[in-house]
């Protein structure tokens, strides 16, 4: 809990982020959802609502790990030689466990088409979109995605090579924080509003950015950045502020408050010592810690499970009472065996990947 690469907030974002797209997901997909809205329908409609804004926080976190990252590149004379190398280990280490993730997706979709006649589902998946979520390209090139997590893994991707290509084009920081400022701006109040963005990195990076700023306004070394950086930072803060005059888009407000509490508690470890008696506070924190670095393997692999409890449901004959109560045990049941098979993804999968390196 000490490692100098875990901090208490961002593990937590990670794990309250993960869990919350679970929820928002259970919330939106199969026979389970509409029956657990007999039960508890102001809970299952908010989450339906609002627990995609979770993405917002997903974003901003990955702006500001991955300006953490790869300005350490760009101080050790991050150069066009090894840009290609930077952005090809980003697609390794995201591609095992999502690859792994997949094939058990598709596995798990298979037997739910027996029982389960849902949009959701999908129809039976091609080779040729197969091979387009292999290279993260389905968006694009406007095939159905395959798990409903398939599309973030790509868009990261995207968003994490552009920014590398940025860093190692401008030789100015001070340059490089007015264009990422600029096209923040364009993405917040102009391309996300837009659903034909949504396949491409300009729909996201208001929120990468706001992410990217708030590492740069607080660790960077050159304090002239650190100033620049924050100024920017508050300067979208205040356009948000103001297109909320003619419109109020929440997910806006979000990114940059997520982005200022980065900024001003981003950094924070673990405590070390806890007093005695405060045996909830030492085991809520040795959770988060344990659950952060699998938030991505839980994020990847909750979608099979959906698709697994739905066909239970329904196979079994469930269904038919409409039980919300038996809807909601089962979507607790989706979210426990998404942790204890996110624990072996990344066990089993995740940490010996990150060997492939070039």
């Amino acid at each position: 809990m000490q490692s100098k690469n875990h901090f208490l907030l961002v593990d937590s974002f990670k794990v309250f982020a993960a869990l919350l797209i679970i929820l928002h997901h259970l919330s939106s997909y199969g026979q389970m959802a509409v029956d657990a809205r007999s039960v508890l329908p102001g809970l299952m409609t908010w989450l339906f609502e609002y627990g995609r804004y979770a993405v917002q926080i997903f974003l901003v976190m990955a702006g500001y790990l991955a300006a953490q990252s790869l300005t350490r590149f760009a101080n050790a004379q991050f150069s066009s030689q090894n840009l290609l190398r930077v952005i090809i280990n980003r697609y390794l280490r995201l591609f095992t466990p999502y690859i792994a993730a997949l094939v058990f997706t598709i596995f798990c979709a298979w037997i739910a088409r027996f029982w389960v006649n849902d949009e959701f589902v999908g129809e039976q998946e091609t080779l040729s979109q197969f091979i387009a979520h292999l290279f993260f390209l389905q968006g694009i090139l406007g095939l159905d995605s395959i798990s409903a997590g398939a599309w973030y893994v790509a868009i990261d991707w995207q968003l994490y090579s552009v920014f590398a290509v940025l860093l190692i084009s401008f030789s100015s920081y001070q340059a490089l924080i007015w264009l990422i400022s600029i096209v923040a701006v364009s993405s917040l109040l102009y391309f996300n509003r837009s659903a034909q963005y949504e396949a491409y990195f300009i729909y996201f990076i208001g929120s990468y950015g706001l992410g990217v700023l708030a590492y740069l306004a607080k660790h960077f070394a050159d304090k002239k950045i650190q100033v620049l950086a924050r100024f920017a930072l508050i300067a979208i803060g205040v356009i948000i502020a103001i297109s909320a005059l003619h419109q109020v888009w929440l997910r806006n407000f979000l990114a940059w408050f997520v982005a200022l509490l980065l900024f001003v508690w981003g950094n924070t470890g673990y405590p070390s010592l806890l007093p005695r008696g405060s045996k909830v506070k030492a085991y809520i924190l040795h959770s988060i810690a344990w659950a952060s670095p699998r938030s991505y393997c839980a994020f990847l692999i909750h979608f099979a499970f959906i698709l697994l409890a739905n066909t239970l449901y329904i196979a079994s004959g469930m269904h038919a009472h409409e039980n919300g109560l038996i809807a909601i045990s089962l979507m607790l049941g989706v979210v426990v065996c998404s942790t204890i098979a996110a624990s072996y993804l990344y066990r089993w999968v995740e940490i010996p990947s990150a060997k492939l390196k070039i």
